[in-house]
């Protein structure tokens, strides 16, 4: 066993012990076999080094150095101004990697009497299969009607409702314009037409069967909406509002303050509710960052948040999530992202408010501030505990000297600077994580 052992690391240094050249041997050693250190050979790369091009991005059409050439056909400027890395990939981009963009402007908008409803889930983008999201806009006092889901929903503050829980939302009258807000849903399929309402329900029961429910009358129900209301407005009927409309139930508005209505059943133990906007952020070298998982919002046991802010010219550090996926939104600036996905597999996407972007587990990636405003975003993550899924697993937390290092003299970093903003942030040297 010993001898085979041998022979395996014999043949395995075999290959660098012939890399001296027979002229440095010298003619009069006693012992031609040895190699002392002058005549050891130097350290060598087995692929080539990698391109000094540092890649940014390229708002000048579909070219890339010597690469590619203008379109002749048809354009549309604005979506090859927000997308300029599809247009003009990177040239480390390579293989296949899913679309892992959205934007909601691009969602079919459900339209009601008091608001509207947007959502992305796997019909749009096909990539997020653990978590969906829907953007919706009440006017004040305008109520998203009782209902319940197949999945829990986490939507400033913070709510969470655990799947099978029925609930309501209402614009307060806190501000005229009413509220706009952002669910989401840790289930990729999941479809904002398909909530159980309670409107719903009961314009698909019998109405005897109504009546015999609650002890009373067939003709007690007979004001009940024939169909689902989905959103309904509140007691001042907007200037828009139609005839078809008159029959509805108008609410006052209630305002910012007013108190929950008492339940003889007692409260929940655990509120579903979080003022993720009194939670002080954490300053990094190049933004900030506040979480908000189960171990500070109790409820919020499958879904777990990070606010995140990063400077112009500052970047989210290379690094990646080892077992849950990141669903991020974009609420200001503009980003780029570069998704690994293994095996030489890479894409490069651009952001803007708005849109949404999605990260499977383990694939590595970064966030780049490439605007000149502060990048504000949300990541989500469809676990109860952070645990580290935020603020770790970065390419800092590694020793450099852990890197291949090939070259015997170190090249000199190329000017990476954009227009308008300064260079990339140094590659973990004296930098912290972020």
């Amino acid at each position: 066993m010993a001898r085979s052992v041998f022979v395996v690391l014999f043949l395995l240094t075999l290959p660098f012990s012939l890399a001296a050249p027979a002229a440095q041997l010298s003619s009069g050693s006693a012992d031609p076999s040895r190699t002392t250190a002058a005549s050891a050979p130097q350290p060598s790369s087995t692929v080539p080094f990698i391109s000094s091009d540092a890649n940014d991005v390229v708002i000048d059409g579909p070219i890339r150095g010597s690469l590619g050439a203008s379109i002749l056909g048809p354009v549309n400027p604005a979506l090859q101004d927000q997308n300029p890395d599809l247009l003009a990939p990177p040239t480390t981009d390579q293989g296949t990697v899913g679309n892992a963009k959205w934007p909601f402007a691009l969602s079919h908008n459900r339209l009601q009497t008091g608001g509207w409803a947007r959502q992305q889930n796997e019909a749009v983008m096909p990539m997020a299969s653990a978590m969906a999201g829907v953007n919706m806009r009440l006017e004040a006092g305008a109520v998203r009607e009782l209902h319940w889901h197949k999945t829990a929903e986490g939507p400033g503050d913070l709510w969470f409702f655990p799947a099978g829980i029925p609930h309501s939302l209402q614009a307060t009258a806190d501000d005229p314009e009413g509220s706009e807000f952002l669910l989401v849903f840790d289930n990729g399929d999941f479809s904002e037409d398909s909530t159980f309402l309670l409107t719903d329900w009961l314009a698909h029961t019998p109405l005897s069967v109504i009546a015999k429910n609650f002890g009373s009358s067939p003709s007690d129900f007979l004001n009940l909406p024939a169909q689902q209301l989905y959103i309904f407005p509140d007691g001042t009927a907007p200037s828009h509002t139609t005839p078809d409309v008159s029959h509805l139930y108008w609410l006052a508005a209630p305002s910012d303050d007013a108190q929950a209505p008492e339940n003889p059943q007692g409260q929940v133990p655990s509120p579903f509710i979080f003022t993720f906007s009194q939670v002080n952020a954490t300053q990094h070298s190049g933004g900030t960052s506040k979480i908000a998982d189960s171990s500070t919002f109790k409820a919020a046991n499958t879904i777990a948040v990070a606010e995140v802010t990063v400077e112009p010219g500052a970047m989210r550090e290379l690094h990646w999530h080892p077992t849950q996926d990141e669903w991020t939104f974009f609420l200001e600036g503009e980003a780029r992202i570069t998704l690994f996905a293994s095996s030489s597999n890479a894409r490069t996407f651009n952001y803007q408010a708005g849109d949404v972007g999605y990260v499977p587990a383990s694939f590595g990636h970064y966030v780049e501030n490439i605007g000149n405003t502060t990048l504000h975003f949300l990541e989500i993550f469809n676990t109860g505990e952070s645990d580290g899924l935020i603020d770790r697993g970065g390419f800092t937390h590694f020793n450099l000297r852990s890197l291949p290092r090939y070259q015997s003299e170190p090249m000199a970093r190329p000017d990476s600077t954009r227009v308008g903003e300064s260079a990339f942030t140094d590659f973990g040297r004296n930098s912290e994580p972020f």
